[in-house]
């Protein structure tokens, strides 16, 4: 008799253990599951430089910057490159979804023209050094 009875208190034990668990992964906010993200929505000529138009989101108190690069896609020697930030104090950081424009400058001796091929490239940079949520793409400006 006193095993059935164990048997039943652990039983009910563990399903309200389910139920507190189930319903603590019901009410954590949704979006904080996709925080520390970045999308490259576009990349333009804009006098002087370039322009590259960011979304991202990123964890409350982060402490890092958003790096934007564009290099040419080329076959030649001419290797013209472009880069800018966004430092820590201009980044939103709230889980929600946010639109930057990065200005980039570009680098002495390089030159962008309109229909030019370029990669480019954006990330999260961190005080350490360290680089992440790196994302890459091709465009024709």
């Amino acid at each position: 008799m006193k095993s059935s009875r164990l048997r039943h208190r652990l039983a009910g034990t563990a399903a309200l253990t389910v139920l507190v668990g189930a319903g603590a992964l019901a009410t954590a906010p949704a979006a904080s599951a996709k925080a520390n993200l970045i999308a490259i929505n576009k990349v333009a000529l804009h006098a002087p430089g370039l322009q590259m138009k960011v979304t991202y989101s990123c964890d409350p108190g982060m402490n890092h910057q958003l790096v934007a690069n564009v290099s040419k896609i080329s076959t030649g020697h001419d290797s013209s490159e472009a880069a800018g930030t966004i430092k820590k104090d201009k980044l939103i950081c709230d889980y929600a979804d946010h639109t930057v424009q990065v200005n980039l400058r570009v680098d002495v001796g390089s030159n962008f023209a309109k229909g030019d091929k370029v990669k480019a490239a954006v990330f999260y940079f961190d005080d350490d050094g360290f680089s992440y949520a790196r994302q890459e793409t091709a465009a024709v400006l």
